[in-house]
């Protein structure tokens, strides 16, 4: 079952459910449906959306509650950022399961080993082996800084 029809079945459980937070549950799984299709349409006649551009999509929807939950955080508006951050976890409920610390930190050796990267001044070399392999498991942020963690270590 791919993501698209797991949303559809979800959107319909949630609706049907009475337990508190459905609401929150069923509007945004309504909102993610309504992004990979408004992708599907965009993408017409260049074939079908696949599972890794629906990762991509909900990967984006992540990165932008995220910035909203820092703005709200700063800002104080902590019912908000509730908001925020209750979505991001029902968004990655869809996702492929995120990188630990330890499992990004092995990979990103690896990489360094396969690529022959030797310092900062190679890292986009790096980063463009390595993305690939962390699309929709890790934040590119967060890849970004352990690299330069390592790199600067080593």
């Amino acid at each position: 079952m791919n993501i698209l029809e797991k949303l559809t079945e979800d959107i319909a459980a949630s609706m049907k459910s009475k337990e508190e937070g459905h609401d929150l549950r069923t509007s945004t799984l309504r909102m993610m449906k309504s992004a990979v299709k408004n992708a599907e349409i965009a993408k017409r006649g260049k074939g079908d959306l696949t599972e890794e551009d629906v990762v991509t999509i909900l990967s984006t929807m992540v990165k932008q509650r995220k910035e909203s939950f820092d703005q709200y955080t700063a800002a104080g508006r902590t019912d908000l950022a509730d908001k925020e951050n209750s979505e991001i976890l029902i968004i990655q409920q869809y996702m492929p399961k995120q990188l630990t610390g330890e499992e990004l930190k092995d990979l990103i050796q690896d990489t360094i080993k396969e690529t022959g990267v030797t310092g900062m001044k190679e890292i986009g070399k790096l980063m463009k082996a390595l993305m690939p392999k962390v699309k929709g498991k890790a934040d590119g942020k967060v890849v970004n800084q352990m690299i330069k963690d390592i790199l600067e270590g080593a």
